[in-house]
């Protein structure tokens, strides 16, 4: 896949956030900025395909009971 170059106009203020959380992980704005698009990119696709998976199938979790051994729906005592 190529790349296409994608100008943008943002508040200064803006800028220097992306700057700082770019910085913190070692990574240039454009990385950070590509980065963060996928992962927001991913995560609509990831739940749309969830959501689709529900809509053919129903939710296969109502009415199953939890495998032996498991805590679901246990309450941690309180210390």
């Amino acid at each position: 896949m190529g790349s296409t170059v994608l100008s943008l106009r943002m508040d200064g203020e803006l800028l220097d956030r992306l700057r700082q959380h770019a910085a913190k992980r070692g990574m240039s704005v454009q990385d950070y900025v590509v980065r963060t698009l996928m992962r927001d990119d991913f995560d609509e696709r990831f739940k749309a395909a969830v959501e689709e998976t529900e809509r053919l199938y129903g939710d296969a979790a109502e009415g199953v009971p939890p495998p032996p051994g498991s805590r679901r729906g246990v309450t941690p005592p309180v210390t």
